[in-house]
């Protein structure tokens, strides 16, 4: 068995995934919690998506929805997941068993508990085949020692012997890109990809995943605490709080020309190399909301040095600034033109 690595892409511009005003809501006995609640996007393929913001915002729920790990049985689901034409919510399990691994591969946030520990890594990565491909364990075996090698584990034979507790973080995690890799999905999801490693391993995993997006022709999402991180690999950056999409836009959208205050105050909060020592930083005031008391309105506006009235009992609207540059935010363009270049540009 041969693995591929170039794909025909002729899909006429249209989006690899659309995910439409997707309601993910969790039943508890203190009520329901509103975990995402009217998110939209689209990736196209060959592109990464940056999905940034506060713990409890609804980014690895939004995209658990998306590999099918959160199902209607889990939760209450609205909306339409668009993945190459299907909507991925109204499938069967059996087919979103197929698509999940084969057509899209997941990085999990440790890669510890994700690969199991009594079995070979080798052996792990090869199952994934053995599940979705009409192959001989041999022929698996060695695509699984050939993806070791591909992702700069050295020595990938033997490595591929090894069982997980033998290999450093940086090891796992990219034995976990191997295996999310393996049948050469259109789309990954990459959840937190870095977490708990040095600052060295993390530059190398996000350069790996760069380019085997490359090679293997491939969408990509980044799910991500650090701006640092979507600045330097995503082509678009979507900002979610509190279940809901934010600001999205290009790098350069939001980092030069941010139009809602929440982007604002994660761009203060961020340390500057340039800056004295004696500058403290500007973490945003209070705590992301309860999402089963998700306060009316403008769910940041507790939150908000510039809160107004209407802030307080209207939802705001996407509002398309330029290109695909749009803010959820009650605030005229160009107050938030004002507001950024006389006070955020200043203090980042």
């Amino acid at each position: 068995m041969t693995h591929r690595f170039s794909r025909d892409d002729s899909n006429n511009g249209k989006p690899l995934l659309e995910v439409r005003d997707l309601k993910v809501q969790f039943p508890t006995p203190d009520g329901l919690v509103k975990a995402v609640d009217g998110v939209s996007f689209k990736i196209h393929r060959g592109e990464t998506l940056g999905v940034v913001g506060e713990s409890g915002s609804g980014k690895s729920v939004t995209f658990l929805t998306v590999m099918g790990l959160i199902s209607s049985r889990d939760a209450h689901l609205e909306g339409e997941v668009m993945f190459k034409g299907r909507d991925l919510l109204k499938l069967p399990e059996v087919e979103m068993r197929h698509i999940r691994g084969k057509e899209m591969g997941m990085v999990f946030q440790d890669p510890m508990t994700s690969l199991h520990p009594m079995y070979r890594v080798g052996y792990q990565i090869a199952e994934a085949v053995l599940a979705h491909e009409a192959t001989s364990k041999k022929a698996a075996w060695g695509l699984a020692v050939d993806l070791l090698g591909r992702v700069g584990i050295p020595k990938p034979a033997e490595a591929a012997r090894r069982y997980p507790h033998e290999f450093s973080g940086g090891m796992r995690q990219r034995a976990m890109i191997a295996m999310s890799l393996v049948l050469n999905p259109d789309l990954l999801i990459a959840d937190e990809p870095t977490t708990a490693l040095d600052v060295t391993v993390q530059a190398q995993i996000l350069d790996l995943i760069d380019r085997l997006k490359t090679e293997f022709n491939a969408a990509v999402a980044i799910i991500t605490h650090d701006l640092g991180v979507v600045a330097e690999h995503c082509e678009r950056i979507q900002v979610m709080y509190a279940g809901r999409v934010t600001e999205t836009g290009t790098g350069d959208d939001l980092f030069y020309r941010g139009h809602h205050p929440y982007t604002w105050g994660l761009l203060q909060s961020i340390p500057r190399l340039d800056a004295g020592q004696t500058q403290r930083l500007l973490p945003i005031k209070g705590l992301p909301p309860s999402l089963i008391f998700v306060p009316p309105g403008c769910a940041f506006h507790p939150r908000c040095p510039y809160v107004m009235d209407v802030c307080r009992t209207e939802i705001p609207t996407m509002r398309l600034e330029e290109g695909e540059h749009a803010a959820a935010c009650h605030l005229s363009s160009e107050e938030q033109q004002r507001i950024f270049t006389e006070k955020v540009l200043q203090q980042t």
